[in-house]
């Protein structure tokens, strides 16, 4: 997927990064339980069901930890405070507080703290929806 470098929000993330851990988060948190351990027939068979099942070698979790983890610490402190604003701790009127108080809350969890919100997408796409951001055309481009 393509993955810019140039920061095209306010906060100082690109609306492209922030579309691609919005669709991995969705991708893993749309995992269910292993209904069979060991599936051996035609996936066609099992109407894809594995595809949904959160199997301990599932890439989706490594991939998007792996992601966030790279962000450099602008970014991450972006990231976090445009999940807050998406979430309605913070407003767009307040971003640079919300950007404040997120880098001084910084530490090595990022990732861990994001992917653990079942609905961080959500809030991700609410923040940048509040800037007049979307993923609308992100998501054309790479489902």
């Amino acid at each position: 997927m393509h993955k810019p470098e140039e920061p095209d929000m306010p906060l100082g993330i690109s609306t492209d990064k922030v579309c691609f851990i919005v669709v991995k988060a969705r991708e893993f948190h749309a995992k269910v339980e292993v209904v069979e351990p060991n599936p051996g027939s035609n996936p066609s068979d099992e109407d894809f069901r594995e595809i949904l099942e959160d199997y301990a070698d599932d890439s989706t979790y490594s991939e998007l930890r792996s992601f966030i983890t790279d962000l450099n610490s602008d970014e991450a402190a972006a990231l976090v405070a445009l999940a807050w604003i998406g979430r309605g701790d913070y407003d767009k009127a307040d971003a640079l507080v919300a950007l404040a108080a997120a880098r001084e809350a910084q530490n090595q969890r990022t990732a861990e703290y994001l992917i653990g919100k079942p609905l961080v997408a959500e809030y991700l796409e609410d923040g940048l929806a509040a800037f007049g951001e979307s993923c609308a055309d992100f998501e054309k481009g790479h489902l």
